[in-house]
């Protein structure tokens, strides 16, 4: 878990007091650090580029704001998409095409076509969709992913390596599936396997890499295809709360790279972080709109809501919460932080023990660059919120608050019911 510098009793994100931030720009309002992107995508890449070539293929669906995606093509980032939507932002981002993989699942034809279109790498999911891309296009170089029967996660949601998942070509099938893939005139370069999200131990990716090797070996020696990369897949953990510790990425590097090396003629690794990249560099930041004292609870309850971060609703996830203008007060109170949407099932903490807490104080949720405003919504018709970037005392506006025109402007009414 990140730790923020505190000046006078406040946090401070980027050089600037969070306060100030939630004045000037209003709340809910996500808050992302330039400094700890760029910080982030360093760390992995050095780990893994030391020991054998590397392609960092960012997990744009962790977070696609257009800004962060730039940052990220500074850096020397590739892309892992997983719709036209993500692939076309991408390219407005300014990722060339052959930087960007394209791996979805339950894929359309007319998707299939439009990706092929923005000459793309595709990673294929599944016998029919290889056979309905050779019918688009032959001759153009694909992956394929595997299920590995190795699944793991944070949430049983998120587990996307088990047998059961609907993820990938089963491993029983994947040689089959190399050597048709040259019957319909593809030029298979690649081999990917996925795990799951928020993985905290090694073991897993040691498992799945094992198994990627095996498959290399076999396809090199029964079909004489050469691959020019194994991608691992993503879904390195982050901790989200104080006590856990971080991943060794050195270590998981050493381990992956030492076994491909090891055991076929791959020359090239691929890994997909979207969480470890940039969940760590954001806070959402909301205010304390009323206190709710009852006999069984004291509710603080705050600007924001399953509709600006729906992971501690949905997976049950822990997000660490501090309080930005007293940042250094201690603990008195237990509180469940809840928002205004109309359901029992909005909150974003729960039994957390914070400074008394009073209306205007400012909430800083932690971790929040990961699926919190990717996964955002308009329920309740609630605007989607404004993100800001921070860097070294700098803050620019990356995305504006919706309004609730933006709500409204694709809807219309039959003019039978303007009478």
């Amino acid at each position: 878990m990140r730790q923020f510098e505190c000046i006078n009793g406040e946090m401070v994100i980027g050089g600037i007091p969070a306060t100030k931030i939630a004045d000037k720009f209003g709340t809910p309002v996500y808050v992302t650090d330039e400094s700890a992107l760029r910080e982030n995508f360093r760390r992995i890449n050095k780990a893994f580029s030391r020991h054998m070539p590397t392609h960092i293929h960012y997990a744009c669906k962790a977070n696609t704001n257009l800004a962060i995606l730039r940052i990220l093509k500074q850096e020397g980032s590739y892309i892992d998409a997983v719709s036209i939507g993500e692939v076309e932002t991408c390219l407005r981002a300014g990722f060339s095409p052959d930087r960007i993989m394209f791996t979805g699942v339950c894929v359309s034809t007319k998707e299939l076509e439009a990706v092929v279109s923005k000459g793309v790498l595709i990673n294929i999911d599944s016998f029919s969709e290889m056979k309905r891309l050779a019918g688009i296009k032959s001759r153009i170089p694909i992956s394929i992913r595997v299920n590995p029967d190795v699944g793991a996660g944070h949430h049983d949601h998120v587990v996307t390596g088990s047998r059961k998942s609907k993820f990938g070509i089963p491993l029983a099938d994947i040689l089959k599936a190399y050597s048709e893939s040259l019957d319909l005139g593809l030029i298979p370069v690649g081999l990917h396997a996925h795990i799951g999200a928020g993985v905290q131990e090694i073991d897993p990716f040691v498992k799945v890499t094992d198994v990627l090797v095996s498959i290399a070996k076999e396809i090199e020696e029964k079909l004489r295809i050469e691959l020019e990369f194994i991608d691992i897949g993503g879904g390195i953990g982050i901790p989200y709360k104080p006590d856990e510790k971080p991943m060794d990425v050195d270590l998981l590097a050493q381990e992956v790279t030492a076994r491909i090396k090891a055991g076929c003629s791959v020359e090239t690794v691929a890994i997909e972080p979207g969480r470890y990249i940039v969940a760590d560099t954001t806070v959402l930041l909301t205010k304390v709109v009323d206190i709710k004292e009852t006999p069984e609870k004291n509710f603080a309850c705050i600007d924001a809501g399953f509709n600006t971060l729906i992971r501690p609703s949905f997976y049950g996830s822990y997000h660490h919460i501090a309080v930005a203008n007293k940042f250094d007060a201690s603990g008195e109170v237990i509180y469940d932080v809840v928002g205004p949407i109309c359901e029992s099932g909005d909150f974003l903490a729960r039994d957390r023990l914070l400074p008394k807490l009073n209306e205007g104080d400012v909430i800083a949720v932690y971790d929040a660059g990961a699926y919190g405003f990717s996964m955002s919504s308009q329920y309740n018709s609630r605007p989607r919120c404004r993100e800001v970037l921070v860097y070294n005392g700098t803050a620019n506006i990356i995305r504006e608050m919706e309004t609730i025109d933006d709500i409204l402007r694709h809807q219309r009414i039959p003019s039978r019911l303007m009478v």
